[in-house]
């Protein structure tokens, strides 16, 4: 399907440009593009920033949709402790950290493996952890409109550990929830459920 297909290989036109706009950077900053240490330098930056960024060019909806089971199951699904990397898109520099997220469905089901593939359809795009938080819980509601969707995101910001307030330890926590986890007994069952070890 359209949007599925992970992304390894770049435009070479494309790259050639960021890598041109990358060399002049270098020499910006004070640094000799030309010396053996950097020749490649610029080049190896825009790849990695395609990569970084491949969201773009895929598709969430379409990944959910080429999992999606009719089943009668109407319990909680939890997939938690989900890898998250992605750029703020304020300075271009990453956070990180986890995300859980569950949903009750009504009808229908998706293959586990395509939930962290959505997170990061959406977490490989410049971002704000707000942002990512809603558009994974709008994503999962839309496509498999099950009974709710709950949504929890814990990271930490380069942004605030190399530069600015440069404080280390600290971790943003972003939630949404919709749905039958907008009722307190239910949305606490997930985050007791989240927070537990169960291995």
């Amino acid at each position: 399907m359209k949007g599925y297909e992970r992304k390894d290989f770049y435009d070479e036109e494309s790259v050639g440009r960021i890598a041109s706009f990358y060399k002049n950077i270098l020499g910006e900053i004070g640094e000799d593009p030309e010396r053996d240490g950097l020749l490649k330098t610029p080049r190896r930056v825009a790849k990695a920033l395609k990569f970084l960024t491949q969201g773009y060019d895929l598709d969430p909806e379409e990944i959910l949709l080429s999992a999606k089971f009719k089943e009668d199951y109407r319990q909680m699904v939890i997939v938690k402790d989900i890898e998250i990397y992605s750029m703020c898109e304020h300075h271009m520099l990453p956070f990180f950290g986890k995300a859980h997220i569950a949903y009750i469905p009504n009808g229908y089901i998706v293959g586990i493996s395509k939930i962290p593939r959505i997170v990061d359809a959406y977490a490989r795009r410049l971002q704000v952890q707000e942002r990512l938080t809603t558009q994974i819980k709008d994503c999962i509601n839309k496509t498999l409109k099950p009974l709710g969707v709950a949504v929890v995101i814990e990271a930490q910001h380069l942004c605030m550990q190399m530069r600015g307030v440069e404080k280390q330890n600290s971790v943003t926590t972003t939630s949404d929830f919709v749905g039958a986890f907008l009722i307190e007994k239910t949305r606490e069952e997930f985050i007791h459920l989240i927070g537990s070890r169960l291995r």
